[in-house]
């Protein structure tokens, strides 16, 4: 949220608000998950500790937009952030909430933030090839498989696995 208490973005039946203290727990309860945790760098176990270390580098991060996903502008349900470097976007959705539509929404409110705002012209992701639920996610909100870019070999956690590119380029003016 905004220092008056309004989301950074209303889009897709989402209000995405800035990660506060008061949702130190959530985060907890969010993220301390083993699919998580095998599939980003998050801490594991994301106990008391990570959260708190978690919450202070999202919010000294000027350049890094972490965004709490919720319908309520209150509850967080996930999160989806954006590297202004990069032009990388990144979601993660709580597992007592997935299924419903709120990362695909997430990813596409946040792509057109990045293309009419950041004015990138070309969004990215990165997604494991077997990680069949992001990859649908991607497809959902426009993205397809960017062309001529290799897989990215990475190591995190002790775990060696690739990552490939997928696109979502700006609109024609």
């Amino acid at each position: 949220m905004t220092a008056d208490g309004t989301p950074l973005l209303t889009a897709h039946g989402l209000l995405l608000r800035e990660w506060t203290p008061a949702d130190l727990p959530v985060l907890r309860e969010l993220f301390d998950d083993p699919g998580i945790a095998y599939r980003t760098p998050l801490a594991a176990p994301f106990d008391a500790a990570a959260a708190r270390a978690y919450l202070d580098g999202v919010t000294g991060a000027p350049r890094r937009l972490h965004l709490a996903i919720t319908t309520d502008g209150r509850t967080p349900l996930g999160e989806v952030l954006l590297d202004r470097d990069r032009g990388t976007i990144g979601y993660v959705v709580g597992a007592a909430h997935r299924g419903r539509g709120l990362a695909t929404r997430a990813l596409r409110a946040m792509t057109e933030y990045a293309h009419r705002t950041e004015g990138t012209d070309r969004v990215l992701l990165e997604i494991e090839p077997d990680n069949a639920a992001s990859a649908a996610v991607a497809r959902s909100a426009g993205y397809r498989r960017a062309a001529g870019i290799a897989a990215e070999t990475v190591t995190d956690k002790g775990r060696t696995y690739e990552l490939l590119t997928w696109e979502h380029l700006a609109p024609a003016a």
